[in-house]
């Protein structure tokens, strides 16, 4: 657990970092966290089932003080054990808790959690309201703008009205509906159009309600416009696939200076991270894979991801890797 106070939110959602399984894990945020300072960052999804009956729950839940602010995003449908997610949430020093009902992976609808609650409002308000019942953390709600046939306004409207009622603080919202029917994940996150009208004109319907902005934002122009009518502007791919396109996001957004701006830098910040992570069984390719992003469109750049990715995944990779790929960069002038 955390040890230290969790740290005031405040304005951290105007950027972050949408929740990515298989890429927020704990290491990339710490990533994240040296490029920018102020971004809030979140887990992966945790399903509240895994925390129920998983009384080993370090690996689900650990995380750096580094990290904060970071939201922990719950997957599940029963409010009695996000309740309980809700007040381990606050026992391990989360910021805020996050329930996921915007996720169209199969087994996730036949859990009858993710992007298929979006049919039972109630249901989704009935968990939000055990969440705030049970922890002072800000309950949000990532969802999309509706699913398969349920994708009017009017229904977007009564969900989101049914939902803040219950206690959600804010709405992070993609921008396309989700077609649980006919569509992959992978698809899901792209086939269906943006509807970027449809969620101003969410914001319109609900001025007094903070709505962030989820869904093809690409680049930090792209937030910018998109903070121009809404609250927040959540990124996904593009923050895990290009990490320092976001260099200047504490700039631009929180109005302090930049924190690292080049990778050499970003690799030299996570040394003492990757140590920790070592002296406690970790595998170094566990934080290098998450490195590679971070040099491209350079002369030089694949054969340093070549080479970083055949030392550091050997089973007893040594932190020098991880130095040595940091002055080969600054060689390089990275």
């Amino acid at each position: 657990m955390i040890d230290k106070p969790s740290l005031l939110i405040d304005q951290a959602h105007r950027f972050s970092v949408a929740p990515m399984l298989d890429c927020t894990d704990r290491h990339f945020r710490v990533l994240m966290r040296q490029i920018s300072r102020r971004a809030l960052l979140y887990t992966e999804m945790v399903v509240a089932n895994a925390l129920h009956y998983n009384k080993s729950r370090d690996h689900l839940l650990n995380f750096s003080a580094i990290e904060n602010p970071i939201a922990l995003q719950i997957g599940g449908d029963d409010p009695k054990l996000l309740s309980e997610a809700a007040k381990l949430a606050e026992a391990w020093g989360y910021d805020e808790i996050n329930l996921n009902v915007g996720c169209p992976s199969q087994k996730v609808k036949a859990g009858n959690f993710g992007a298929s609650m979006m049919a039972n409002p109630d249901q989704v308000a009935q968990c939000v309201e055990a969440m705030s019942n049970s922890s002072p953390l800000p309950v949000t709600v990532k969802h999309r703008i509706g699913i398969d046939n349920l994708d009017s306004n009017e229904f977007l409207k009564k969900f989101v009205s049914i939902v803040s009622s219950a206690g959600a603080k804010r709405f992070v919202v993609h921008a396309r509906k989700a077609l649980l029917e006919t569509l992959n994940p992978k698809q899901n996150r792209t086939i269906p159009p943006l509807q970027y009208e449809k969620v101003a004109w969410l914001k319109q319907q609900y001025p007094e309600l903070k709505i962030e902005l989820n869904g093809g934002l690409n680049s930090p122009s792209d937030c910018l416009n998109a903070l121009k009518i809404f609250d927040g502007a959540m990124v996904g791919r593009a923050a895990y696939s290009h990490p320092l396109r976001w260099q200047i996001i504490d700039e631009i957004i929180y109005g302090e200076k930049p924190r690292n701006t080049n990778a050499s830098g970003v690799i030299r910040a996570l040394i003492p991270h990757a140590q920790q992570h070592l002296q406690q069984g970790g595998k170094l390719w566990d934080i290098c894979k998450h490195t590679l992003q971070l040099v491209e469109g350079v002369p030089g750049a694949r054969s340093w991801r070549k080479n970083l990715s055949f030392k550091a995944q050997k089973a007893k990779a040594e932190i020098n890797i991880l130095d040595e790929a940091a002055s080969q960069l600054e060689n390089l002038g990275l």
